[in-house]
């Protein structure tokens, strides 16, 4: 059974930067063929695909947060991080990691439950 676990701080000024971490059992990040991915949804929109890293290391983004974001990974952890600088209170949202699959991973088969994460001063 694949479980993924969100960590990292439920409040974030603005302007500052956000560091997410996904802890990962039940399999291996460099298992073959998949991606791990950092989705989010704000209150009361869909959920937004933010990027993906993927077995081997290769990182994607979306175009509209690929200037002020990173996803990096440790694999003797078995984790990967999700960096967001020059947050606004636009980027208060639930956030998930998830394992996906497929183009860009967007077909995901495990999610994790979800961090809350609010941009206020």
């Amino acid at each position: 059974q694949v479980q993924l676990q969100e960590s990292g701080p439920g409040l974030v000024k603005p302007s500052q930067g956000l560091s997410l971490t996904c802890t990962v059992s039940g399999a291996s990040i460099t298992m073959n063929d998949y991606f791990w991915t950092w989705i989010r949804q704000p209150p009361g929109k869909g959920l937004e695909w933010m990027g993906a890293i993927t077995y081997t290391g290769r990182t994607y983004y979306s175009p509209s947060l690929k200037s002020r974001t990173a996803i990096s990974r440790d694999t003797s952890r078995n984790q990967f991080t999700l960096q967001l600088w020059s947050v606004t209170p636009e980027d208060t949202a639930v956030y998930y990691c998830a394992k996906g699959w497929g183009f860009l991973g967007i077909t995901v088969d495990y999610w994790g439950q979800g961090t809350q994460v609010t941009v206020s001063s």
